[in-house]
């Protein structure tokens, strides 16, 4: 009788039992899940490009590294004993972290996508290409995409000089000037319109060292390099003392475009951080 006071029987229905886990459990599973899936994905995707792109350079692990990461955090998530061990100050400071990094990344991004695809005025003085590397079967993918743009642009314009940058680095046979040079000659492009630096090893220097070429505060310049790397080229460009330099994007392998895009936003930071932007 006393419990029929309590809880009438006909309100008995709407009594609503808490689930004894806690508030937000569901969320951090859904969480938990979203980063399972990522880490996967980014799993694939490194292994995809060590197996169908190759190793022009290392920096394609990082997604494996993302994976990792992704897959520790998940885990945490499904497993509240843990994240109750962790105090509450480190918890807050790498979700302030992250989501900054994330911030900053969208920002990053951003400049790059606004020189992604640049055009250059016809008549230029000059147009640099800027060196990758040079396999032993010839320029790699992102090389020739640079050379091809860079010929039809000169076919087009031919009053215009072409110097061809780029040092020879550990796996090269030759250095990247050299071989970009008989590749242009192989495709038409009059020797005596072509000059070489072959002593740079990487952006900056390809137009510290290219600029020893020609009048930097007079000749107009354009700078040749894949979309994704537009950017940051430009803007040493102009840091250099380029008075009139525009850019002129080429493609890449669709597969990369992600990877080439992270790494082009480290290059950003560390570019920045060595005062050449």
């Amino acid at each position: 009788m006393k419990r029929d006071r309590l809880i009438p029987v006909e309100k008995s229905k709407k009594v609503i039992y808490l689930d004894p886990r806690g508030r937000g459990v569901d969320q951090k599973h859904y969480g938990a899940m979203a980063l399972y899936v990522l880490a996967v994905l980014c799993a694939l995707y490194c292994v995809g490009i060590g197996l169908f792109v190759g190793f022009g350079s290392y920096f394609f692990l990082i997604w494996g590294a993302i994976a990792a990461f992704c897959a520790a955090w998940g885990w945490i998530l499904t497993h509240k004993s843990v994240q109750e061990r962790i105090p509450r100050w480190i918890r807050m400071t790498f979700r302030g972290l992250v989501a900054a990094g994330m911030l900053l990344l969208l920002i990053l991004e951003g400049m790059i996508f606004g020189q992604f695809g640049a055009k250059a005025e016809a008549g230029a003085d000059y147009v640099i290409i800027l060196g990758a590397q040079w396999k032993t079967t010839g320029p790699s993918y992102v090389l020739q995409k640079r050379l091809d743009k860079a010929i039809e642009y000169l076919n087009a314009n031919p009053e215009t000089k072409v110097i061809v940058s780029g040092g020879q680095g550990y796996n090269e046979p030759v250095s990247e000037a050299e071989g970009m040079k008989g590749y242009l000659a192989d495709a038409g492009i009059d020797p005596e319109r072509i000059l070489a630096e072959d002593a740079s090893t990487n952006t900056t220097q390809n137009l510290i060292y290219s600029g020893e070429l020609l009048n930097k505060s007079e000749d107009s310049v354009v700078v040749v390099t894949n979309n994704f790397h537009m950017f940051r080229a430009l803007a040493i460009a102009k840091k250099q003392g380029y008075l009139h330099v525009e850019g002129l994007s080429s493609g890449t392998f669709p597969l990369t475009v992600p990877n080439n895009l992270l790494r082009e936003a480290f290059g950003i930071v560390k570019d920045f951080m060595a005062n050449n932007l």
